[in-house]
C-alpha cells in the first residue's frame, strides 16, 4: 500500500528557515512566511523535511488514491525557491505572465528571489490556488 511521504511534521518552521544558509534566501523565507500567512489566513507547518505548506485539503483521485496536501507553500531550497501551487487551475497561466522572472512546473513555480516578481502577483496566485483547491475538493465533514 502507498505510504504518503509529504505530511505535516512537528518540526519548527523558524528552526527550518534558520538553516538555509544564504542570508538572502533567508530573508526571502521569512517574507514569503508572512506574505502566505497573511494572504490565507492559515498557519504555516512543515510538510516533510522542507517544504512549508499553508492550510490543508484531502483529495481523492480516479485510481483511489487519496491523501492530504497544503493548499500552498513554499521551500527555500539551494538552488532557487519553490513555490507550490494547485495543479490542473486553468487560470494560474495567465497571472504568471504577469508574476517576473520565473520557471515553472506541473505544481512548482521556480524562483532565484522575491525581487524578481511582482508580490501582488503573487498573493493573487496564492489566493486563486486556495480558491481553485477549495471548489475542487470541499471540506468533508
Amino acid at each position: 500500500m502507498y505510504e504518503q511521504k509529504t505530511k505535516v511534521t512537528d518540526q519548527s518552521v523558524i528552526e527550518f528557515i534558520e538553516q538555509v544558509e544564504s542570508p538572502k534566501k533567508r530573508a526571502d523565507a521569512y517574507r514569503l512566511l508572512d506574505l502566505f500567512r497573511d494572504t490565507t489566513g492559515y498557519e504555516a507547518k512543515m510538510w516533510g523535511p522542507s517544504m512549508i505548506g499553508f492550510g490543508k485539503y484531502h483529495y481523492v483521485y480516479a485510481s483511489g488514491h487519496e491523501g492530504d496536501a497544503p493548499l500552498v507553500g513554499f521551500s527555500p531550497r539551494k538552488a532557487k525557491i519553490s513555490l507550490y501551487f494547485a495543479t490542473g487551475d486553468p487560470d494560474r497561466e495567465d497571472l504568471l505572465q504577469q508574476f517576473g522572472k520565473h520557471t515553472a512546473g506541473k505544481a512548482c513555480v521556480y524562483i532565484n528571489k522575491l525581487d524578481d516578481v511582482d508580490e501582488q502577483i503573487l498573493q493573487q496566485l496564492i489566493t486563486q490556488s486556495v480558491r481553485f483547491l477549495q471548489e475542487l475538493y470541499p471540506e468533508q465533514k
